[in-house]
């Protein structure tokens, strides 16, 4: 395989911003993002993006593509980066996939088939109206029950993950887990991972949160539900569900904050917990061995 992609992996608030940033300076490089919350416009601080500066000094790609009301999926993800992934490789640069998004990374790296499976409305109706009279917990133990595996790789405080991942299963009668084939490779692949231990992740997790709140992360709430129904599911994601909630004074401020730094801890665990299972990865320290890496790997 002559084209070469590196990717840059790890759970919530490891410092993979940073480290890429740095490399794809360093080493002639274009950033193609794997967050699959970063694709949403105006969601800038609750989904830590880089910043504008960031984005400037490094070419991005599939940040800022889609509206908040806008369906996008795995299946849709694979396909844009491929495409913008063959287009760095022409141009030159090195491509790097950069996020937490294991499904979108997996895609790639194990050349997926992803089922397109088409939103069916009445079934989403009949699941929304179940969260709402019996909680999300009743939605999630029947996803989990249908497809174990599932509870690796869904936020169970997503409703909007949960019910595709429980659509998928109920239409197509396979668990969500199990429906992804491996393909041919697609590109040479050089995986490395960023994990900074859970007392160190723990603390950079408190500090952002902090930050996100001082940035003004309520503001980008009231100004998003003001322009869109704060019932999309685009504002299920951490951070924003309970910015929405302490805007409905459901809770207050000290709540909210405690909850998206668990929320964010648990999350971070989950993706940890995929990772894992990923012996392709390699696991580095600093960024001097992940430039060592990637210089041999660019060299063979």
């Amino acid at each position: 395989m002559h084209k070469k992609l590196i990717v840059i992996l790890g759970p919530t608030a490891s410092g993979k911003t940073s480290l890429s940033l740095k490399l794809a300076k360093k080493l002639n490089g274009e950033i193609v993002s794997a967050d699959s919350r970063q694709i949403y416009r105006e969601l800038d601080i609750g989904t830590a993006k880089p910043a504008k500066k960031q984005l400037k000094q490094v070419k991005h790609y599939l940040i800022n593509i889609k509206k908040p009301n806008q369906h996008y999926t795995a299946g849709q993800y694979k396909r844009d980066s491929i495409k913008v992934i063959n287009k760095i490789i022409k141009s030159g640069k090195v491509p790097f996939l950069v996020g937490g998004t294991g499904l979108y990374i997996k895609s790639l790296a194990d050349n997926l088939e992803i089922p397109e499976v088409k939103p069916d409305r009445k079934l989403r109706n009949k699941l929304e109206s179940e969260i709402k009279n019996k909680g999300l917990k009743s939605v999630y133990n029947k996803l989990i029950k249908l497809d174990p595996e599932a509870a690796y790789i869904i936020d169970e405080n997503n409703p909007r993950r949960v019910i595709r991942a429980l659509e998928i299963a109920i239409k197509t009668k396979k668990p969500f887990s199990q429906q992804r084939k491996k393909g041919k490779p697609l590109f040479d692949i050089l995986e490395i991972g960023l994990n900074p231990g859970e007392k160190k992740l723990t603390k950079i997790i408190d500090k952002r949160v902090n930050k996100m709140i001082g940035a003004g992360l309520l503001k980008e709430v009231k100004r998003l539900i003001k322009k869109y129904n704060k019932r999309l599911r685009t504002f299920d994601a951490i951070g924003y569900r309970e910015m929405i909630d302490l805007l409905d004074k459901k809770i207050s401020l000290k709540d909210a904050l405690k909850r998206i730094k668990i929320n964010t801890w648990h999350f971070a665990k989950r993706q940890m917990t995929w990772f894992r299972k990923d012996k392709n990865i390699n696991w580095i320290k600093n960024q001097r061995e992940a430039e060592k890496l990637i210089k041999n790997f660019l060299k063979k």
